[in-house]
């Protein structure tokens, strides 16, 4: 299976790392050029670099089968995700529908959520609205719940869900080469979307009772 992956740090390495473990032909990788983990290691197998930031249908490569974001900020336009001829797969570390959104484990530990997850989800317009493939679940430590929230949701990905998210991924994509896809439509009634916490006065109350309902879905 021909795959493009779109991603940095060490989770786009360990995707990398994964693909390349199950026989995938990597045909071109998006991340920082001075990423030290995916970057490094697309370089050492000779693969082509797109820089971060300049991924479109014009500089999407072809003849791709499966593309797929791992902990990647570039967007996936339209006429980008229609390149690979199975689509588009990314990882997101909750159990969507809820906790959309880019600090989906900050928000758990904020509002005190005893479990937790992560999903393998087929990307479409809406932001982490696509169909699931694959959903792992955990429990969160109580004692995370009273550290201070970036660092407690920092030691959440590298302890838990980040492991979760590479497995999960490894049988994403074990299944996806030999044909099998699985594309589970998510639950609306149960969607919560919430912004990132990088912005200034992001800890809004009234946010955390508006559902995630939307058209673009």
């Amino acid at each position: 299976m021909k795959v493009f992956i779109s991603g940095q740090k060490k989770f786009g390495e360990e995707v990398l790392r994964l693909c390349l473990q199950k026989g995938c032909e990597v045909k071109g990788v998006c991340c920082p050029l001075e990423d030290k983990y995916i970057a490094a290691l697309a370089r050492l197998y000779d693969i082509p670099i797109i820089p971060a930031g300049t991924l479109s249908a014009d500089t999407m490569i072809a003849g791709v089968d499966l593309g797929i974001t791992a902990h990647s900020f570039d967007y996936i336009g339209k006429r980008t995700r229609y390149i690979p001829h199975l689509g588009w797969i990314g990882y997101h570390p909750s159990l969507l529908p809820r906790h959309r959104g880019r600090s989906a484990i900050e928000w758990a530990i904020r509002m005190n959520d005893p479990v937790t997850g992560g999903t393998v989800f087929w990307l479409n317009a809406g932001i982490d609205r696509g169909d699931i493939a694959y959903q792992d679940w955990c429990f969160i430590d109580p004692a995370l719940h009273i550290k201070e929230p970036k660092k407690a949701a920092a030691e959440l990905w590298r302890e838990t869900l980040l492991p979760m998210g590479v497995k999960l991924m490894g049988k994403a994509i074990s299944d996806i080469s030999t044909g099998v896809i699985i594309k589970i439509p998510q639950d609306n009634r149960f969607s919560t979307f919430e912004p990132s916490t990088d912005v200034k006065d992001v800890f809004k109350p009234d946010l955390l009772m508006l559902p995630a309902t939307s058209s673009a879905g």
